[in-house]
């Protein structure tokens, strides 16, 4: 059995950190519930908070070239983790930090990881966040994730975030907020892929309160077989500003999804754009490559790649 959860475990971290072992510098791996393995950089601290709720992860000002990963793995049945991670970041520090969570559930009973992750960037500071979610194997029981992701960043701080949920969840709400002060920059790229009976969430909420301030949100979904999916954004302009909300999607199947773009302009300074296509693959691309000798789901299968790649 040990022999089979650390199979599992290299799996599902090639899955949602594109790594079979960590590589030097700082990292957290939480599994089941528990942290497991831990360790600091010289300029990235990992601190464990005293409930065991969570960590607190600190990097210092003007840290360049490093990275963190925080990766969280559930192999257990009937789990339900719930993790408090808060991220400081110093003053021009420029780092990656690699997240998500991996369920493997082979049991009759709901598994499921509630992650919640508060980021504050102070003065110049630029992050670049990887969330990755992941459902493995067999089960009657169900996998569910629901992270909760909340940004402030200070004056001229920069928030890329690149979110990807493309297998196996079977119940997903993720909530992104945000909060912008003079000249910061919040990038988040959304890919997502339900099928079967899946259903997931994408909430999107943020708030330009500085002068320069600026956020463009990028969601990619497909959504197969009978499974639903829901897109709400509302990004929320105070002043000089600048937002971009796109949401394209490709319905298949039986699929259902809704999509609600919202945005409020509380100021005559403030510029924001909004957009959402929804359809299913197009004749004439899958006509193309079934002249090329591709059979209808290979066609299907690379279009849908390229679209989510």
């Amino acid at each position: 059995m040990v022999e089979d959860i650390e199979k599992i475990k290299t799996e599902i971290l090639q899955k949602i950190a594109d790594i079979k072992e960590f590589p030097q510098g700082a990292h957290n791996l939480r599994l089941n519930g528990k942290g497991v393995e831990r360790v600091n950089s010289e300029n990235i601290e990992i601190v464990p908070k005293e409930n065991g709720t969570g960590i607190d992860i600190y990097v210092k000002p003007n840290t360049k070239n490093e990275s963190a990963y925080i990766p969280v793995i559930l192999t257990e049945g009937g789990l339900n983790d719930e993790v408090y991670n808060d991220f400081h970041i110093g003053e021009n520090a420029d780092v990656v930090i690699v997240a998500g969570c991996g369920i493997h559930n082979h049991t009759q009973h709901d598994s499921s990881h509630n992650g919640i992750h508060t980021f504050y960037l102070e003065k110049g500071a630029r992050v670049k966040y990887v969330e990755k979610h992941y459902g493995h194997g067999q089960s009657v029981g169900k996998k569910n994730l629901s992270p909760l992701t909340q940004v402030f960043l200070e004056e001229g701080a920069t928030m890329i975030m690149d979110t990807l949920q493309l297998e196996g969840v079977d119940y997903a709400i993720r909530t992104t907020k945000g909060e912008l002060k003079d000249k910061a920059t919040f990038i988040i790229n959304e890919k997502i892929l339900t099928q079967k009976t899946q259903f997931a969430s994408s909430v999107f909420d943020v708030k330009l309160i500085g002068a320069g301030a600026s956020t463009k949100i990028t969601s990619r979904a497909v959504a197969k077989d009978e499974s639903n999916q829901e897109f709400h954004s509302n990004v929320t302009g105070t002043c000089e500003c600048f937002g971009h909300v796109e949401c394209d999607a490709i319905l298949m199947n039986k699929a259902q999804i809704i999509a609600i773009p919202q945005i409020s302009a509380l100021s005559s300074d403030a510029r924001l754009i909004h957009e959402a296509t929804i359809g299913k693959i197009a004749g004439a691309q899958l006509e193309k490559l079934l002249t090329l000798g591709l059979n209808e789901k290979e066609a299907e299968d690379f279009i849908i790649n390229g679209f989510l790649s």
